[in-house]
């Protein structure tokens, strides 16, 4: 049995900022989540076609922005004209696509803790990885606590290590292999961080005794949630932050 690595972020954690209630992955979403007590926030980064860390989870503009095409084909200051409100509803149009040092100084400013996913566009895995770590590493010099950074592209926590040594990593997995703990060492990684359907009570236990911690994303169902707190896992990223509590019984 290894001893645990030290854990310094709380026990819930708000996906994309506040999940479904605002157009996730913005500065508004981030305060959205806050505002219902939650002390730690997730957030999708990629580079743009200058290298400019922004916060996106899909490969392409789509989806959640007034853009088309790969999120890495332009340089920022045409991203940064984007709408990425209104396609989640018209209250929020208008709302810009934040940079990651936008939110950082937000988070730093308020308290908040933050699970950094580390999103590359496709062919770009190693070198976000290593971008982003530099940039995290840079915002939040002399934080008491830094950034979580987290990934399912093993290139890009490579990269992040290479980078970064000392920034805590964590793997994310959307299904479990049998060499789970296996990974987590060769990526030098503090964390799994799985799809919580994945999770059973020994999963958690068998990563605990090797001294990683557990998260999981994203239970929005109370009931599941108080499960997975009785098994130890340590953060829940969760869309549901109007009807889980930041601080679970």
């Amino acid at each position: 049995m290894s001893p645990l690595q030290p854990w310094p972020y709380p026990r819930m954690c708000a996906h994309r900022g506040a999940g479904k209630l605002a157009p996730e992955n913005t500065l508004t979403a981030m305060r959205v989540g806050h505002a219902h007590g939650y002390s730690m926030v997730e957030f999708d980064v990629k580079l743009a076609a200058d290298n400019v860390a922004f916060l996106l989870h899909d490969a392409t503009l789509d989806r959640t922005t007034s853009g088309r095409g790969r999120a890495d084909a332009m340089p920022w200051r045409e991203l940064s004209r984007l709408d990425a409100g209104g396609w989640h509803s018209a209250k929020y149009a208008g709302e810009m696509i934040p940079t990651l040092a936008a939110i950082a100084r937000w988070a730093r400013a308020h308290g908040v803790f933050a699970n950094v996913e580390i999103k590359p566009t496709p062919g770009r895995e190693r070198e976000t990885g290593g971008a982003v770590a530099l940039d995290a590493a840079a915002l939040w010099r002399d934080a008491e606590v830094p950034p979580l950074l987290s990934s399912f592209a093993e290139a890009s926590l490579e990269g992040a290590r290479e980078a970064v040594p000392a920034l805590p990593r964590a793997l994310l997995l959307d299904e479990m292999p049998a060499d789970w703990l296996d990974r987590l060492a060769r990526l030098g990684c503090v964390a799994l961080d799985a799809d919580h359907e994945l999770l059973t009570r020994e999963i958690v236990a068998r990563t605990h005794d090797n001294g990683y911690r557990v998260c999981c994303y994203t239970p929005n169902d109370p009931s599941r949630v108080a499960e997975l707190v009785q098994w130890g896992v340590d953060t829940i990223i969760t869309d549901a932050i109007d009807v889980i509590p930041a601080t679970p019984p």
